[in-house]
């Protein structure tokens, strides 16, 4: 019997200066909420495979990439592995994350920080964020 794995909520995307290195273009980022049967270990092989799949190129840490896809939080587990840490370690430092997930999450409350999603989105500065705009 297959795993299933359900979209739940989708956020809207936006436009975001680069994090960590500057020369690059700019990021569109958005966040998924999902219903899954995968333990985070299935997610997190699951999420590689797609960007296998979509052809992403490993250059160099926070340089340019065709798709990134992060397991931001699963439930409240708190778990600390070598390539896989729950909740993500930068989640709350990062306005281009807090931003998307605040569209689809404003109440999950992060286990170790004990604020929610929306306290955090409260506190954070979104001048640089922009909602991106699809033209047709």
């Amino acid at each position: 019997m297959s795993k299933k794995t359900k979209i739940i909520k989708v956020s809207d995307i936006y436009e975001t200066e680069p994090w960590g290195f500057k020369d690059q273009d700019i990021f569109l980022n958005a966040c998924v909420l999902i219903d899954t049967e995968l333990t985070p270990e299935e997610l997190l092989k699951l999420c590689k495979n797609i960007e296998k799949t979509l052809k992403r190129k490993h250059r160099f840490k926070w340089g340019p990439r065709e798709i990134d896809l992060d397991i931001l939080y699963y439930e409240d587990i708190i778990l600390e592995k070598e390539n896989l840490n729950i909740p993500h370690k930068h989640m709350f430092d990062r306005d281009f994350v807090i931003v998307p997930l605040n569209d689809i999450s404003p109440n999950w409350k992060h286990p170790i920080f004990k604020k929610t999603v929306e306290e955090r989105f409260n506190e954070i500065n979104k001048d640089t964020i922009k909602k991106y705009e699809m033209e047709l």
